[in-house]
């Protein structure tokens, strides 16, 4: 897993354990929604001050984004669909 990849984990599991949708992560931290996908699969190499801004929507340190997640982790399941908590 590289370090994109990681960070992109790392999002997911914060937006997920919070119960956020990727529309509400990109409105709260002023990105593009698409680009939190991006993020999230590991596809985009983001700015210091984009993670900022992530971690900081998702109440967290930015260190919190580079935690290199357990090895005997599974891949973290989406939201249910519809309304979702912010």
């Amino acid at each position: 897993m590289d370090v994109r990849e990681r960070v992109g984990w790392n999002v997911r599991r914060l937006r997920v354990e919070k119960g956020m949708s990727q529309d509400h992560l990109a409105y709260a931290a002023e990105i593009e929604r698409a680009y939190v996908g991006y993020l999230e699969r590991g596809k985009r190499n983001a700015t210091v001050t984009t993670l900022e801004k992530v971690a900081k929507v998702l109440g967290s340190d930015i260190s919190e984004l580079f935690a290199i997640p357990p090895k005997d982790a599974a891949p973290i399941a989406p939201l249910n669909a519809g309304r979702r908590r912010v």
